[in-house]
């Protein structure tokens, strides 16, 4: 009888009492590998959601943040404050309304709107009006322009221009005035015509109208002398519009404010002479 025994089938062992050895079973390789890969998946996974719950909360933490102008508003956007109840000034509160047309009776007229807004004034080189030149006393005066010293105040069609003066009585007559002593203020001066009418501003146009005795009309028809730089000039600053002084645009003489430029001065510049009648 041989020694070594035959080796029972490996199919049967529970026959013959033998086990297979397991230790190097097929597919545990397999399954030490796919365990290793589920197990780097599943770290994987779980550091991806903590990264995103991390950027979520500091997402979170900027909305909650106040933001600027430079960082939020797209396209340069502004935003604008609230104004507060007593900074904001009322739209047109510096400009001064046109004295309104005066009415026939002195008991039925207003007085004068005051300005809201004083303008600068132009330098003073005499200190007192009293140094103005005075006119002659005889027959009146004139009040010539000095850019244009061939043209000279008239009054046509109840309005006061800068005109050419003819040979005519009745151009010379219209363009020769009276100088008195400022309806409201008698260190200033007030302007007679002919027939009595007196030069006044309406809506910031000098016009000739007769005296109605209102305040108003005292106020419109007194002028103060101005002088500047030029001997011997003057220009005439409204007394309840300080800051308006009369010049000459489109030949016409109007109530202006005043403007610190070299077209302003020479407007607004004039010469009194003998009168023209």
């Amino acid at each position: 009888m041989s020694e070594q025994k035959s080796r029972p089938p490996q199919d049967r062992p529970w026959e013959s009492g033998w086990a297979p050895d397991t230790t190097r079973a097929p597919g545990t390789r397999r399954l030490w590998l796919a365990g290793t890969l589920a197990l780097a998946t599943i770290t994987a996974c779980v550091t991806a959601i903590t990264v995103m719950d991390q950027e979520s909360g500091e997402q979170d933490n900027r909305a909650a943040e106040p933001t600027t102008l430079s960082s939020s508003a797209p396209g340069g956007l502004i935003s604008f404050a609230t104004p507060s109840k007593g900074g904001a000034e009322k739209a047109g509160a510096d400009r001064a309304e046109p004295s309104p047309t005066p009415s026939t009776s002195a008991s039925s007229a207003s007085p004068s709107p005051k300005p809201g807004k004083k303008s600068p004034k132009p330098p003073r080189t005499s200190p007192t009006p009293s140094k103005q030149p005075k006119p002659p006393s005889t027959h009146g005066i004139s009040i010539r322009s000095v850019n244009f010293s061939d043209r000279y105040w008239r009054v046509r069609d109840g309005y006061v221009r800068l005109d050419q003066i003819g040979s005519g009585p009745e151009q010379r007559e219209d363009a020769t005035f009276q100088r008195v002593a400022g309806l409201s203020d008698s260190s200033c001066y007030s302007f007679t015509t002919a027939d009595g009418r007196y030069l006044r501003h309406r809506s910031f146009v000098l016009v000739a109208n007769t005296n109605d005795g209102s305040s108003l009309f005292r106020q419109d028809a007194t002028f103060c002398p101005r002088v500047w730089s030029r001997s011997g000039t003057l220009t005439l600053e409204s007394v309840n519009y300080p800051g308006r002084f009369l010049r000459h645009r489109n030949f016409q003489l109007r109530l202006d404010p005043f403007e610190n430029s070299h077209q302003f001065y020479a407007d607004a510049s004039f010469q009194i002479v003998s009168g023209l009648d």
